[in-house]
């Protein structure tokens, strides 16, 4: 029961994070010290199985992979998130480049148009 919840928990701390601070240094290095950590957890969990298996009891979990699968599950679902709201910032900075140089554009004509702008009947 109590990693039910701790996981709930840091789903949704997580994603309220992400959600405010994206694009913010201070979430550049939350992600970087996450990462560095559940790398230095996966490591401790290769060479010390019994270890985490300990760990996941506290927890309530019953095995150590258990604790490790759960965690690779908030871990995942933190990468996506973070991949949806890199590439929808990456969409939105396409999108305005290319409405600047569309205005640009159509502002100037480019040195060398025979056209000056004005409308010609025949």
């Amino acid at each position: 029961m109590l990693i039910q919840f701790l996981l709930i928990v840091a789903v949704a701390l997580l994603l309220l994070f992400f959600l405010r601070n994206h694009g913010s240094a201070r979430a550049s290095a939350g992600a970087k010290i996450g990462f560095v950590l559940f790398l230095v957890f996966g490591v401790i969990a290769v060479l010390r199985p019994d270890d985490v298996t300990r760990l996941a009891g506290l927890f309530g979990v019953g095995r150590g992979t258990d604790l490790v699968l759960y965690g690779m599950v908030v871990a995942f679902g933190f990468a996506t998130i973070n991949t949806y709201l890199r590439f929808k910032a990456v969409e939105l900075r396409y999108a305005r480049l290319a409405r600047s140089i569309a205005l640009r554009s159509a502002e100037s004509p480019e040195p060398g148009d025979e056209h000056d702008g004005t409308l010609h009947r025949s």
